[in-house]
């Protein structure tokens, strides 16, 4: 109960540890406005009491706020206009988780991965780069080079890491190889060069070749730049170069078909990814209508292909994964100069040269990485 103890002449204010002087402004003659002032002291009291508590409780409460707000793992979005990776069963996409967890990051621990395949539509990238984009990704994995120029068109800001087949100068991806510039850097595997690599190839291997044909994918951006590389090398050859088109599994067949009508000696697979895919249709063919044929990578040729001349793929991919790690840890892709191969492999499968009744001429096989018997 408030009020005044007469023993000590102070006013006692339940709540209040603390008793009220009464000394001026709380005069002994003025109660009802000396009681109005103590209530208005108990009041101010309580705000500060109350303002303080709170602010304690923000204190406390913010550094579990700010851990909330905290990205649990960076995010990687991987883009493609074919099928997304086959897992560690891939040796490319082996190499590249190999080199992503060489800087400390691995898939499923403490990074995601988001994947965008196309699956050879190449008409619905722009709207996975979008998606990927409004995903707020850290980086932007672009595994060939229409995801390259779609991942580029959707963002200036967030990194991309591309591997491509020509040289990206030429495209239009970055300013330069050392200095690329921009957000965007990565691997150029130089497919389009080595293609007319593998008419020299073949000229050595088949001596009485004058007829080629080079198979493309038509809904590949890279097959003209592809087509006329190949042009110039069958001109400096003085030999016919056919160009056969397929896009799709029919298309394969067709394309064949039309070999044996031109009476072509020989035929070279360009670099493609849908191509890639259907190694084990175009091998199958190659032998059932007996075309020497060289392709883009050792696995045609473990498959049962003649020979193939091309870079060590998972060495480049391993390169790959390098970078993004980099770039994860701090790095600026601009500071990361395009990396090419170093490494080319040369591999020839004996039995299938047999079986087209060829003789592999030992400066082939003195230069061959692998002889498959």
């Amino acid at each position: 109960m408030t009020g005044l103890v007469p023993e000590t002449g102070r006013w006692i204010i339940p709540g209040l540890t603390s008793q009220i002087d009464p000394k001026p402004p709380f005069p002994y003659t003025d109660l009802p406005a000396t009681v109005s002032l103590m209530l208005r002291f108990r009041v101010e009291n309580y705000m500060q009491r109350r303002d303080f508590i709170a602010l304690l409780g923000g204190v406390f409460s913010w550094p579990f706020l700010a851990h909330a707000q905290q990205k649990t793992m960076p995010v990687i979005g991987f883009l493609s206009s074919a099928g997304a990776p086959s897992g560690s069963a891939s040796p490319t996409w082996a190499a590249f988780l190999q080199g992503l967890s060489e800087t400390g990051y691995v898939a499923g621990r403490n990074v995601a991965i988001e994947y965008r395949a196309a699956e050879g539509r190449f008409e619905r990238l722009p709207a996975f780069a979008a998606e990927l984009v409004g995903r707020k990704v850290d980086l932007i994995v672009a595994a060939n080079e229409p995801a390259t120029h779609a991942a580029k068109n959707s963002t200036a800001t967030i990194p991309i890491v591309f591997a491509v087949a020509v040289d990206p100068v030429a495209t239009g991806l970055v300013a330069s190889l050392a200095r690329p510039g921009g957000n965007l850097t990565g691997v150029s595997f130089m497919l389009a060069e080595l293609t007319s690599k593998r008419i020299e190839l073949l000229s050595e291997l088949v001596p009485r070749a004058s007829e080629f044909a080079l198979l493309v994918n038509p809904n590949n951006p890279n097959a003209e730049p592809i087509i006329q590389e190949m042009q110039e090398a069958a001109r400096v050859k003085g030999v016919q170069l056919h160009v056969l088109k397929a896009g799709t599994e029919s298309e394969i067949d067709t394309a064949f078909a039309t070999l044996i009508q031109l009476h072509i000696d020989a035929l070279v697979e360009g670099p493609d990814n849908f191509l890639f895919n259907r190694r084990g249709q175009i091998v199958a063919l190659a032998a059932r209508y007996s075309i020497p044929a060289s392709y883009e990578n050792r696995q045609f040729a473990e498959a049962g292909g003649l020979i193939s001349y091309g870079p060590n793929n998972s060495a480049l991919f391993h390169l790959l994964g390098t970078y993004v790690g980099k770039i994860l840890n701090g790095a600026k892709p601009a500071d990361l100069p395009v990396q090419q191969p170093t490494r080319f492999e040369l591999v020839v499968n004996l039995k299938t040269a047999e079986a087209l009744g060829l003789t592999v001429p030992p400066s082939i096989l003195a230069r061959a990485d692998e002889v498959i018997e």
